[in-house]
């Protein structure tokens, strides 16, 4: 499922690197924190690899 707004893939992106270890969890704030826990690394690979030409800002 693509994300339908840039601070959406922001946020994956951010809860993606956690997930994976290159960021710290505390680091985490807003919906990142429970992106990160409630979603696999897969779909959070989906949310972050949307293209952010075209996409409103906030939903």
């Amino acid at each position: 499922m693509p994300a339908k707004s840039k601070a959406q893939q922001k946020a994956a992106g951010a809860a993606l690197s956690a997930k994976r270890g290159e960021t710290k969890k505390s680091e985490l704030q807003g919906a990142s924190k429970s992106m990160e826990t409630s979603m696999t690394e897969r779909e959070l690979e989906e949310l972050a690899s949307t293209k952010r030409k075209g996409k409103p800002e906030h939903v």
